[in-house]
């Protein structure tokens, strides 16, 4: 049956789903019962092959996607099919037959269209790979790769080893002081600490013969703990030159496509390192599949842009004070660095797991893959349809393409033998979504899909995430569930499920107790202006709130807060201003005024940086009350009028702040000076230029 001018194609693969196609088709509104087919990819392939005629075909079964595609491709349909698990995330389930809310749910998801295309990002790389290790261990899998890439050998250990006696590809030794950049794209430093250089070395064995102690080997490199200094080895070399104890020129650096790094430890220490490095340490077999997924390295590749950046909105610093830190902290590829006033993002070293857009306050860090309203449309469709069709306290489980979709799929196979005891799959209320990563699940997301109607919010942790990332998605987790649990919402909303297997899963989820949900799901969609989801979805939430109330306190870093002026040292020179990027601080404009909107301010922390007096403190809360979105004037003065034309322009605190601490000072006492800084600036010049008398710089002998 139709979907929206999509053809559906169910099956309850050989019986062992129990699906009613006349719910199905209630709970998607279709005209007629939808068919069920029981063995769509075999015996009734015919009819699969009828339905290629239509537009579009949407097909409830992911496991033989392969077979239904070579189907589609011999009947030359021209439209992409769309497939969707219903089976391991739903039918599977010892609540499989309760599941047609959640199954119409899932299925309805089809009907949206294709997310916006990204931008790319390219990579080029050519093969030149760098082995890095003991040079026994890097000379043999240059060995074993020199036919496949063109490698490069950096010895840093030569104990045990033997080099080619022919010269095939550079071999060079040293300690390791840096390795930067990505596929296609390292930078390699190091500093050579032996005085053999095996650029230069003809490996004539003339030292080898020469050296009274035996402290050089076939690696060609002087065992320094052997060696006596006879130099004999110098003399041996003579003109070739390769030895020199006092070589002044050490360091060095050199390009390359890729990296693979065989030390006893990592030289590249983040959780996630560039792709083109790898360093599987000294297992032999771990080696050898780094070395396999090396040699697929070679070419042109390319992958999402993850991200978009609006500088103008980022609280990272002003006048080179620094505030906000959060997307350079959280990230775990080092992707993300200072850039003087704002952040400097490199795109190739992003991996796109989005927690920078999570833990930015303003929104100025955005995901892109997919973005906050192509992830705000599934949410309201699927929820949507979900209630509609008799579904109650839908728990969301977002799980990323990877480790956690294999994790669901586990769990579902197993539950579809037995389907009782431990072995029972997912809860009928408990509804899988896939993102590209759980980290980029931020509070607007959490938020505004409890206002769509969801019970619960929860990001599967499968093991393949960033211990930044897990702590960073528990804070914001902290920040929405303090502010359900003031507005009254009883239970636990959001929390992150660790799970190493598909047993730990399960228990994990059948423990999750229903939490409150809104009476009336909101109607407004998720914006990527973060700012703007959060006001709509904390709006919603408070106005359907079983506990209204005014204030929420909330904990430190939360993107909501107010902040305080201590007035007696505060002399209004608007510093603070002039630093806010959002907005939140205001002058007077005609009058000495400092003026608030405490519903702009991000907690950044840059007012209190820049401020000379150290006047300004910061309180994290999220105020609810109509005074958030107005200006509030926290501290104001009586102007200071010129001593000369009357004219007001500055404070009477400051003027008198100034002339008090400068009157004593020998280069002001008695100077016209000290009177011109209580003039406006027109009158100062004037002044100056009437006063012939005073002397000036030029009169000093």
């Amino acid at each position: 049956m139709a979907l929206e001018n999509k053809t559906l194609k169910v099956c309850n693969c050989n019986r062992s789903m129990l699906l009613d196609g006349g719910a199905l088709a209630s709970a998607l509104q279709l005209k007629a019962p939808l068919d069920i087919h029981t063995e769509l990819c075999r015996k009734e392939a015919e009819s699969f092959g009828a339905a290629l005629k239509d537009e579009q075909c949407v097909v409830a079964c992911t496991q033989e996607a392969p077979l239904f595609n070579e189907f589609a491709s011999a009947a030359g349909s021209a439209t992409p099919l769309k497939f969707v698990n219903i089976r391991e995330t739903a039918g599977w389930s010892s609540e499989g037959a309760m599941a047609t809310a959640k199954i119409a749910a899932l299925l309805a998801l089809a009907d949206l269209p294709e997310p916006e295309p990204v931008p790319t990002v390219p990579y080029r790389s050519g093969g030149n790979l760098l082995i890095v290790g003991p040079a026994a261990a890097a000379v043999e899998w240059a060995e074993r790769l020199e036919d496949q890439l063109e490698v490069s050998v950096l010895a840093t250990d030569a104990r045990g080893a033997e080099l080619p006696s022919d010269r095939r590809y550079p071999i060079w030794s040293g300690r390791v002081t840096s390795v930067s950049g990505y596929l296609g794209a390292f930078e390699v430093a190091w500093t050579q600490e032996n005085p053999i250089d095996l650029e230069v070395c003809t490996r004539c064995n003339a030292c080898i013969g020469a050296c009274p102690e035996g402290a050089i080997d076939f690696s060609y490199q002087i065992d320094l703990d052997k060696c006596r200094s006879h130099r004999a080895c110098v003399k041996a070399c003579g003109a070739v030159g390769a030895i020199d104890f006092q070589r002044e020129e050490r360091a060095r650096s050199e390009r390359f496509d890729l990296v693979l790094d065989l030390s006893a430890e990592p030289l590249v220490r983040i959780s996630q390192p560039p792709q083109g490095y790898l360093a599987p340490g000294r297992d032999p077999l771990d080696q050898a599949l780094a070395a396999a997924e090396l040699a697929r390295m070679v070419g042109e590749f390319e992958k999402p842009k993850f991200f978009a950046y609006d500088e103008k909105i980022c609280a990272h610093g002003r006048s080179k004070k620094t505030g906000c830190t959060a997307c350079i902290d959280v990230c775990s590829t080092a992707a993300i660095s200072s850039d003087g006033d704002r952040v400097k993002v490199e795109p190739h070293l992003c991996m796109g797991c989005g927690g920078c857009a999570t833990v930015c306050p303003s929104g100025a860090m955005t995901y892109a893959y997919p973005r906050v309203a192509d992830v705000g449309a599934r949410l309201k469709r699927l929820l949507s349809v979900y209630h509609a069709a008799g579904g109650r306290n839908a728990a969301i489980l977002f799980h990323n393409g990877t480790d956690g979709r294999e994790l669901v799929a586990r769990l579902g196979r197993l539950a579809a033998g037995t389907r009782k005891g431990d072995n029972r799959g997912l809860p009928a209320r408990v509804i899988p979504i896939e993102v590209h990563h759980v980290a980029s699940i931020g509070i607007d997301t959490l938020l505004g899909a409890i206002a769509y109607g969801a019970s619960q919010v929860f990001a599967l942790s499968a093991g393949s995430e960033a211990d930044e990332y897990r702590q960073a998605l528990e804070r914001q987790m902290g920040y929405a569930q303090t502010i359900l649990s003031a507005l009254g919402y009883g239970g636990k909303h959001f929390g992150l499920v660790p799970a190493a297997d598909a047993e730990s899963l399960r228990a994990a989820v059948w423990a999750l107790a229903p939490a409150a949900c809104v009476p009336k799901a909101a109607t407004f969609n998720l914006s990527n202006a973060k700012r703007t989801t959060l006001e709509f979805a904390i709006e919603h939430l408070a106005k359907l709130a079983p506990t209204p109330v005014q204030e929420i306190a909330l904990g430190r870093g939360a993107p909501w807060g107010r902040i305080n002026v201590n007035t007696s040292a505060c002399t209004l020179c608007m510093s603070c201003v002039g630093a806010c990027p959002e907005s939140a601080l205001l002058d007077g404009q005609e009058t000495p005024k400092l003026r608030f909107i405490e519903r702009n301010c991000v907690q950044c922390g840059l007012c209190e940086a820049t401020c000379p007096e150290k006047a300004i403190t910061l309180t994290p809360r999220l105020l609810l009350a109509a005074q958030a979105k107005e200006a509030v004037t926290l501290n104001e003065a009586e102007p200071f009028e010129c001593v000369r034309c009357g004219k007001p322009f500055g404070t009477k605190q400051m003027i008198d702040s100034m002339v008090g601490k400068l009157a004593g000072h020998s280069m002001w006492a008695g100077q016209p000076s000290l009177r011109r800084m209580m003039m406006c600036a027109d009158c100062r010049v004037i002044d100056m230029m009437e006063n012939q008398k005073e002397t000036s710089i030029f009169d000093v002998k």
